[in-house]
């Protein structure tokens, strides 16, 4: 069972903690400040610079689900920009961290989802597919929150043949619940809600110590 604290209520205006820089969060980051700069270029408003960051985040940065170190460093903005490439947290990470570089408040949102088209090679060690504890985006844009999942970049979904996710920075860019073959794709089956800085000790110890208590032993998580 996963709970997380100080959760945000995304029913109010962002706390001062949305826009802060934090050790994951790290929008105070030279590197980080200077990359979302060129992707926004010359936008304006919130809402063009928010979709520019989405795009910038979904389809620079490839999703690899095998690159799962779990180390405090692998989820800080900077080194996700090292690394260019995250599962879901690191991306969500990635883009929320930008998106405070330009003055927008952000956070991370947690749900329990099920991918209906997992690879076999990737459910666990019975062949089941269980649900996965997915990270997304939470922005205040113009006076509201929204939810984005920047996770499957453009060219994985052409080769798998699933819908890509848009984003316009006015509404909620959640998973597909089917793919172009109409086949079910991605259930949302319980939201944890969001917080303002990447829960790690959660993610590391409740979430994947649960189902992999081999990482308890690590030890290797600075």
């Amino acid at each position: 069972m996963v709970t997380l604290s100080n959760t945000i209520d995304l029913d109010a205006p962002p706390p001062a903690s949305c826009l802060q820089a934090t050790r994951y969060f790290d929008c105070d980051d030279p590197d980080v400040q200077a990359y979302a700069a060129k992707v926004v270029g010359d936008a304006t408003t919130d809402v063009e610079k928010i979709v520019k960051l989405y795009y910038a985040v979904r389809d620079e940065f490839r999703y690899d689900p095998r690159h799962f170190i779990l180390t405090k460093k692998q989820f800080c903005c900077r080194q996700i920009l090292l690394d260019q490439r995250g599962f879901c947290m690191p991306k969500a990470v990635l883009l929320s961290t930008l998106a405070r570089t330009q003055g927008i408040p952000s956070g991370i949102g947690f749900a329990d989802v099920m991918n209906h088209l997992m690879p076999e090679s990737m459910r666990d060690e019975m062949g089941n597919n269980t649900p996965i504890f997915h990270g997304y985006s939470v922005l205040y844009v113009d006076g509201k929150w929204l939810k984005a999942s920047p996770a499957f970049n453009l060219t994985m979904c052409e080769k798998l043949d699933t819908k890509p996710l848009e984003f316009d920075g006015k509404s909620h860019a959640l998973f597909h619940e089917y793919d172009n073959k109409n086949r079910k794709h991605m259930e949302y089956i319980k939201d944890h809600g969001a917080v303002a800085d990447f829960p790690y000790d959660t993610v590391y110890y409740d979430v994947f110590g649960d189902k992999y208590p081999e990482v308890h032993k690590l030890g290797n998580n600075e």
